[in-house]
Parts: C-alpha cells; structure tokens; sequence
C-alpha cells in the first residue's frame, strides 16, 4: 500500500467519524454534513483511482 494511499484512507476514516458526530448532534448543521458527505466522497473517488483495474471478462 502507497503512503499516498495510507493517507487518503485515514483522512477518509476521519471524515467518516466526523460525519458520525455531526449527525449525532442535537443541532445538526446539514451544510456542514453535506460539505462532509462531498469530501468523503471526492476522497472516495481517489481512492479508487489508486487501485489496480480489473478486466471484464465476459
């Protein structure tokens, strides 16, 4: 596993607590848990650009 891709996970797992917490709140900021749903996502997507490609075979 790349260090890049190391830091790409745990930055992703943080964010996921993140999220975690701030639906958990009394006073949940649904900006704030959108703006957090669009970074783990765009993290998600680079994350999955750094594994292999598998063929289809069909």
């Amino acid at each position: 596993m790349s260090d890049r891709y190391f830091l790409l996970l745990e930055r992703h797992q943080k964010l996921d607590e993140a999220l975690r917490l701030a639906r958990r709140s009394r006073w949940a900021d649904p900006f704030e848990i959108a703006r957090i749903k669009r970074l783990k996502l765009a993290i998600k997507d680079r994350l999955a650009r750094h594994l292999p490609r598998r063929s289809a075979t069909v």
